[in-house]
């Protein structure tokens, strides 16, 4: 109740202040007055550092700052768990060593900080990968978290969405006011290095990004950390600037279509540039294959998908003050309500700047985590129905029912006399996929919201 972000610690204040500035002024004691003055310039610096600490979101508790301030290690009855506990396979191998206040998560969530090989492209790039609060919590524990893809503009880095933007501070924020839904974060390193520019594209004769953001990263992710959503409906893409136009393209390339539940691009733009090497030269990534640029140019991609092509669901941003970047995302938006009813354009006051960014983030959470959460149910729901189709065919019988949370209570019911009547669906063929060989991620060092 009295913590640093208390609203009921803030009007306390206030009526403390006010209390002493009226007692300074009807009492005819000097020393009695100066004592008062004392005291409340005390609150009123008080007040002003919890506003501040506040408005940054850096401690939601006492302990949490006064260990801070006093470099003083967590206390030791505090339960921890190991990375161990959430993750698996060569990911959990590389943490092992490392520790997760489990208290801390529950209530902040925690971010680390991989390097993650793609087998596809022979691409190896810095990921920071963020778990929300919930995925810490017992009542999500039978819960597969939506995931979204989070890819920065040029310059920048994948630290930007932490440092700048504080998307993991605004996407907690959101579900704890019940605005938006939990969701895994994923940040790349989308270009390999900050001046560099590569535009999430398959580059003729150079690096093949598209590849790893697309393919090789999220196989991984999903493959590495267990209770995530697999690559597709449940899967979203957003980004700004140039990460605007890699999830605006990526979402529309057939190889990926299947791969993406939803996309949103912020200030982004509808037709590729040129690319930057490492030696701020400028290279074209499509050689002189025309066919190819306008296979990656969305405004040409979206009006040349063969009918009934399903489409991720998009959200467009822009800032009013720029009349390029409304233009692009007018005519962007013009051209997929051809195909897609409603589809939303934020616009934001400000030009092409992360002052904008930062102002179009919250909404776009909100509508990306709760499209992602229906499709995250419709896909559980599905993969249940094959569940109890399959011990239908293995001669069992029974239901499941499952909660919003994701748990299942199974209730079985066998007639012993009976033989059971094999369903037609048991004869028809399946065909599965062979898996595939699980990468390695080695984490470097861990990153995580200001607490």
């Amino acid at each position: 109740m009295l913590e640093p972000q208390s609203t009921f610690l803030f009007i306390m204040l206030v009526l403390i202040f006010a209390a002493l500035m009226w007692w300074m002024t009807r009492t005819r004691h000097a020393l009695v007055r100066v004592a008062a003055a004392f005291v409340a310039f005390i609150v009123a610096v008080q007040f002003g550092i919890m506003a501040v600490n506040r408005y940054f979101d850096y401690y939601q508790t006492w302990g949490a700052a006064f260990a801070d301030i006093t470099n003083a290690p967590p206390a030791k009855t505090q339960s921890t768990i190991s990375a161990t506990t959430f993750a698996r396979g060569s990911l959990r191998e590389s943490v092992a060593g490392h520790i997760v206040y489990s208290a801390l998560a529950e209530q902040n969530g925690d971010g680390f900080e991989a390097t993650i090989a793609g087998p596809l492209s022979h691409i190896t790039r810095t990921v920071l990968i963020y778990l929300p609060p919930q995925y810490f919590q017992a009542a999500y524990k039978n819960y597969r978290f939506p995931v979204i893809e989070l890819i920065h503009g040029q310059p920048g880095e994948p630290q930007d969405w932490v440092n700048v933007v504080g998307v993991q501070t605004i996407l907690r924020n959101l579900v704890n006011s019940g605005l938006a839904k939990p969701a895994v974060l994923v940040m790349p390193d989308a270009n390999g290095g900050i001046r560099i520019s590569e535009q999430c594209l398959n580059q003729v004769g150079g690096p093949q990004d598209m590849t790893y953001l697309g393919i090789d990263l999220p196989n991984e992710i999903y493959r590495d950390i267990p209770r995530v959503q697999p690559p597709g409906p449940a899967w979203g893409i957003a980004g700004y600037s140039e990460g605007g136009f890699c999830a605006a393209n990526m979402a529309l390339q057939p190889s990926l279509l299947h791969r993406y539940g939803a996309a949103a691009s912020l200030s982004g733009y509808y037709a590729p540039a040129p690319n930057q090497g490492p030696n701020g030269k400028y290279v074209n990534p499509f050689g002189h294959d025309t066919k190819l640029r306008l296979q990656n140019t969305p405004d040409y991609e979206i009006l040349h998908l063969p009918p009934g092509t399903p489409l991720p669901q998009f959200w467009l941003g822009a800032g009013s003050g720029d009349a390029q970047d409304m233009a692009a995302g007018r005519y962007f938006q013009q051209e997929l309500q051809i195909y897609q009813a409603g589809v939303p354009l934020h616009v934001a006051p400000g030009g092409h700047s992360m002052e904008v960014w930062r102002a179009q983030v919250p909404p776009m959470l909100e509508w990306m985590t709760s499209l992602l959460e229906q499709n995250a149910i419709k896909l559980d729901r599905i993969t249940q129905l094959a569940a109890e189709r399959a011990r239908e065919c293995a001669g069992q019988t029974g239901t499941h029912s499952s909660d919003p949370t994701g748990k299942a209570s199974p209730t079985t019911s066998t007639t012993p006399a009976a033989k059971p009547t094999v369903p037609a669906f048991c004869h028809q063929k399946t065909s599965g996929k062979q898996p595939v060989k699980k990468p390695r991620i080695t984490v470097k060092h861990r990153t995580g919201p200001k607490t």
